[in-house]
């Protein structure tokens, strides 16, 4: 048993590392790939020997590196965050939205446009942050009432009641102010396009916390994935695992939805795809789903600046015209049948 179980790590390990691997590579693409053709040379010169009075250089500088970083950044937070909110709601189909968190953002940025004149992203930050939080408490708070608590089902029909609330507000104000919908409506399609280093510097902290929570929570999450009877027989605090993961959630959703708008699929998908390589231990399930939806976001960034040149399709695009058919051909895969 103890070699199974060795020889299972091992194979994990050279998954993940070849998973790495890819996404280096990705990486790599996004930032010598745009819309815009630069000798890989030239790019080479803006990251080694940079100089501010060369176009290229700055455009390299300026756009294609902090894009990449945000990228980065975002996917793993979609995809931990996905794994994460798929594990205490028990459900394999849960997604940023069944916690209403999207919307939340929404709200608050079109809060933000509105009534304070935000017009930054950097500003977009805080407001989506702010209103993924307030989404999340009132998720829980309404779905913790009686007498057993956070159920599962509880939770989602608590998440799809606050995000319907939620939609409409946002529509209401919306149609009221044409400005502030000319404003919000290129932070909803969700790009990477325009993302500065501020942005990236002022997410890091959020999701670097919340990567460092949904981690440390992957044992409890194992045990809660059993059911919260048995949870409890195990000596598990069920109440204390779900504040864990949904603080974790908040801060992944609510900072990468705030820094480039809702991205489609990317937290639904990812993990279905890892969970057919790992299983349901999310000690490895994490970790994969880290890794692999950076891969699908910078890479479906990539493949959108160069299909429509001299133009760009937006990230957001991408992923729910590639996502959707990934989810669909996982769904009607064997290995889902036992999630």
């Amino acid at each position: 048993m103890a070699q199974v179980t060795a020889r299972r790590s091992g194979h994990l390990s050279l998954g993940l590392l070849l998973a790495a691997a890819l996404l280096v590579a990705v990486a790599v693409a996004s930032v010598f790939t745009g819309a815009k053709p630069i000798p890989a040379g030239t790019v080479v010169d803006a990251l080694l020997r940079f100089d501010p009075t060369d176009n290229d250089h700055l455009f390299v500088r300026a756009e294609r590196v902090p894009r990449t970083l945000v990228g980065l950044l975002v996917g793993a937070a979609l995809g931990v965050a996905g794994a994460v909110m798929q594990a205490v709601a028990r459900n394999p189909l849960a997604d940023p939205g069944v916690l209403g968190v999207n919307a939340g953002a929404a709200l608050f940025v079109v809060i933000g446009i509105n009534l304070f004149g935000i017009t930054a992203l950097t500003g977009y930050v805080w407001f989506g942050f702010a209103g993924a939080l307030v989404a999340s408490l009132l998720v829980y708070g309404v779905g913790a009432m009686g007498r057993e608590g956070a159920t599962p089902i509880k939770l989602a029909l608590s998440g799809a009641a606050t995000n319907a609330a939620f939609v409409s507000l946002t529509t209401a104000v919306l149609l009221t102010d044409s400005d502030t919908f000319d404003q919000f409506r290129f932070w909803q399609v969700g790009a990477l396009s325009g993302r500065s280093m501020a942005v990236f510097w002022q997410s890091l902290p959020f999701i670097a916390l919340g990567l460092v929570v949904a981690l440390g929570a992957a044992r409890s999450l194992n045990t809660l994935s059993l059911g919260d009877d048995l949870a409890r027989s195990l000596g598990q605090d069920v109440t204390r695992t779900r504040v864990v993961a949904g603080l974790a959630v908040v801060l992944l959703c609510g900072a990468a939805t705030a820094s480039v708008g809702p991205i489609a699929f990317v937290g639904l998908a990812v993990p279905l795809l890892a969970r057919a390589v790992t299983g349901p231990d999310h000690r490895w399930l994490l970790p994969y789903s880290m890794v692999l939806a950076p891969v699908l976001v910078v890479g479906a960034d990539v493949v959108g600046r160069v299909v429509a040149r001299p133009g760009e399709l937006q990230v957001g695009i991408l992923t729910a015209v590639i996502g959707a058919p990934v989810f669909i051909a996982i769904v009607r895969g064997r290995k889902v049948a036992g999630l």
